[in-house]
């Protein structure tokens, strides 16, 4: 045992007692944030044009801060990049987070010099839970791949800027800088296949005890690993690989895949960091779901994802939430975010600690016909089925066919890139399309009722979506495929690219 390994495990039993007494202290931390957000930016442009002075509660606030997206907050966020201060949040950002938006091309999102050490510790503290819990700590003494985007920034209106994984690179502690791995000069190669390229061969020959990144980008550096040592798995070349931390997406489409390019099981972390902020990690290998994390300059609100788009739909605090419910996820943020729609779908299956599933994107969905379907859908219907006939999926994405070409019903229509193919198409097909009735009951409707017919797929080439995602220039880094869409955009694409 190393001595940072050594020195890690007090320290790791430490934090996940803070953790624990600030999840067993939930509410009243949540309450704090609020008048603490409202108390700190009242005097800001957007506090005194939305009343802050006159909120003294969660009501009031609900009456004067309204939800809105990106584009609802925009017109705040470019005077911050043109370089004023005090608009959303006292002075100017310390960093810009640089994404990429559907409707507003690139988004800019402030991360202030109090938001910045909440990314950090909440990297950190996942692992130390991890160490607490299983008393594995070895993994500290050897190399840590981290899978990011290039650390390099420019400057916005006098505020640093780049992807978040790049900003949080520079503020990687001193004492795991000797570990990481890959270089600077390697991370900020901007191609992504040249890059991992590069990685590999920086890489390969090093005692590699823990990963991180998302599965998809994580599954290239692997085959790319393999294909450099004739086809040897992971675990041979890295024998003492013990963890694999990753988010962005759900695992499970690409667990199977993974473990076996491994060459065995491994352990996992999940964690759930956005720009503006990071909102919830796996705190124990035993229990299901995310931590939220509660006490760490964010004050969450949720709105049923049934009501989403209404004129005035039910907003709820942390205390009103109910189990099972997806909701969608509202930010406030000591960066100067309020009311902020993330986008994203969630559901609690604890509450005591409050735990959550991210269950997909507000913006993907079909409901072509009113069947509002769901990322945490289709991938369940999926996945059971092929489970149940033991079939590798790579990658997906379902879109309408609201005018078939062929003539006929309109019909959901899957395009699949399998590890394995299945062995009869047409009865996997049958199979999943049952799974989706079973997972939505206004989707099983249509089908009876005669509106739809049944589901249509297609198995696709292996590298199709790598293939779409560098169409797109999106490859790598942060990137992820859209499940779902409620349009044809991604399916012609991916039609032009295996025709």
């Amino acid at each position: 045992m190393g001595i940072k390994s050594l020195l890690a495990k007090p320290f790791a039993k430490y934090i996940r007692l803070k953790v624990k007494r600030d999840a067993a202290n939930a509410l009243a931390d949540q309450e704090q944030i609020l008048k603490s957000l409202i108390a700190k930016a009242k005097h800001t442009s957007f506090g005194i044009d939305h009343h802050f002075d006159k909120i003294t509660n969660y009501d009031g606030y609900k009456t004067n801060v309204p939800v809105h997206d990106y584009e609802g907050l925009k017109p705040y966020i470019d005077r911050i990049v043109q370089g004023e201060a005090n608009i959303t949040w006292p002075g100017k950002p310390l960093y810009f987070a640089k994404t990429s938006g559907t409707t507003s091309g690139v988004k800019y999102i402030p991360i202030s010099k109090d938001a910045i050490h909440y990314h950090i510790n909440s990297a950190r503290n996942a692992l130390l839970c991890y160490i607490a819990e299983t008393g594995n700590a070895d993994f500290v003494d050897g190399k840590l791949i981290f899978l990011s985007g290039s650390p390099t920034l420019e400057t916005k209106g006098g505020v640093l800027t780049g992807r978040l994984s790049g900003i949080v690179n520079h503020h990687v502690p001193g004492y795991l800088r000797s570990n990481q791995v890959p270089s600077y000069e390697t991370n900020c190669i901007d191609d992504w296949e040249q890059k991992v390229d590069a990685i590999v061969s920086e890489t390969i020959d090093q005692n590699m005890t823990l990963i991180s990144g998302i599965p998809p980008w994580v599954q290239m550096y692997f085959d790319k690993l393999s294909a450099e040592r004739n086809g040897q798995s992971v675990k041979n070349i890295f024998p003492n690989l013990r963890l694999f931390v990753y988010g962005g997406v759900n695992y499970e489409p690409y667990r199977s895949k993974i473990e076996a390019s491994i060459g065995s099981t491994i352990d996992t972390i999940e964690t759930y960091p956005a720009s503006e902020g990071f909102i919830a990690y796996q705190d124990t290998q035993e229990a299901y779901g995310l931590l939220l994390l509660t006490n760490n300059g964010m004050f969450y609100e949720f709105i049923p994802i049934a009501e989403f788009g209404k004129e005035n739909p039910t907003r709820i605090s942390l205390a009103d939430v109910q189990l099972n419910q997806n909701y969608v996820l509202i930010l406030n943020t000591n960066s100067g975010l309020f009311g902020y729609n993330i986008g994203d779908t969630i559901k609690f299956v604890s509450l005591n600690p409050y735990r959550i599933l991210v269950t997909g994107r507000v913006k993907h969905f079909i409901s072509a016909f009113g069947e509002h379907v769901i990322g945490e859908e289709v991938e369940k219907a999926l996945l059971s089925v092929a489970s149940k006939y033991k079939i590798d999926i790579i990658e997906f994405t379902v879109a309408p066919q609201v005018n078939p070409p062929e003539g006929g019903l309109p019909y959901h229509e899957w395009f699949v890139a399998f590890g394995t193919l299945p062995t009869d198409m047409n009865e996997f097909i049958l199979e999943v399309d049952k799974a989706m009735q079973q997972q939505n009951i206004y989707y099983r409707d249509l089908i009876t009722g005669g509106i739809l017919r049944s589901l249509v797929m297609h198995a696709v080439p292996q590298n199709t979506f790598i293939n779409y995602m560098k169409s797109e220039g999106k490859l790598g880094g942060q990137n992820k495929v859209p499940r779902l869409s409620n349009d044809r955009t991604i399916a012609e694409k991916i039609r032009s690219l295996i025709a």
